[in-house]
């Protein structure tokens, strides 16, 4: 390692430790206490937020008849109760049933072997003991083999089922009347928080009476699951063999 890179990586050390040292405080500060809930916050307002932007059909104009209550592109007379303007809300029936088997075996092996000797070159093959102290052969000069294998084997079975439901807040409205929504739930249980977020397009078409919509009718669909507490802290390894695992090359 060169002298100049020595002061950039001793750079790096050191705000590891620091942030790793600011991390440990911050858990030493909350030992006994519940994790604390997330603020309600507007999800346009957000740092990674960004507006949905899609392939549209061209804008039909709206027309209206007089003396009649119908216009074009309504679904009907009275008011409709389901979402349809940035601000509204609507249940998500989230309904996750994912399964998956796959197994794969290989297996390769390789053998090679060389042999070379000369037995006659013009009488020179009897002066190689003067070079050669021990005893030669020469009709077995060279002799080289090679002998490689490999063997593997892996399996996946993985079965995952998530049922609950999720309000969500419609933060856009697209050019050809798809709703843009986004919907976060948090429940503390003791000292464990999980988290239940879904994103997506929706279609108006596709919201029940109820206001309800199932999660498999979601285009773009974004749907996390987890939580934070003490029991994923255990469940997590420490941050000194996460940095290991990534810089050890074996």
């Amino acid at each position: 390692m060169s002298q100049r890179h020595a002061p950039r990586l001793l750079s790096l050390g050191v705000l590891a430790l620091s942030l790793a040292g600011c991390g440990a405080a911050d858990r030493l500060a909350n030992v006994g206490k519940q994790p604390s809930l997330s603020a309600i916050e507007n999800p346009t307002t957000q740092p990674g937020y960004k507006p949905v932007q899609m392939p549209m059909p061209e804008a039909m104009p709206v027309s209206y008849q007089p003396n009649s209550l119908w216009q074009s592109g309504a679904t009907g007379f009275f008011k409709d109760p389901r979402a349809k303007r940035v601000g509204d809300l609507l249940t998500v029936r989230v309904q996750i049933t994912d399964k998956a088997e796959i197994e794969n075996s290989t297996k390769r092996s390789r053998s090679n072997s060389e042999q070379s000797g000369v037995d006659n070159f013009l009488g020179f093959e009897t002066k190689l003991g003067k070079f050669l102290p021990n005893a030669v052969d020469p009709s077995n000069l060279i002799k080289a083999g090679s002998t490689a294998s490999s063997e593997g084997a892996g399996s996946v079975d993985r079965k995952e089922t998530l049922t609950t439901n999720v309000a969500a807040v419609v933060t856009q409205v697209l050019p050809n009347g798809a709703l843009v929504i986004e919907g976060k739930q948090e429940i503390r249980v003791n000292f464990e928080v999980r988290e239940l977020i879904v994103a997506g397009i929706v279609r108006t078409e596709d919201i029940d009476a109820d206001n309800t919509i199932a999660s498999e009718k979601i285009a773009q669909a974004r749907i996390a699951y987890g939580g934070r507490g003490q029991i994923t802290d255990v469940q997590q390894p420490r941050y000194g063999q996460q940095v290991m695992d990534v810089l050890l090359p074996f």
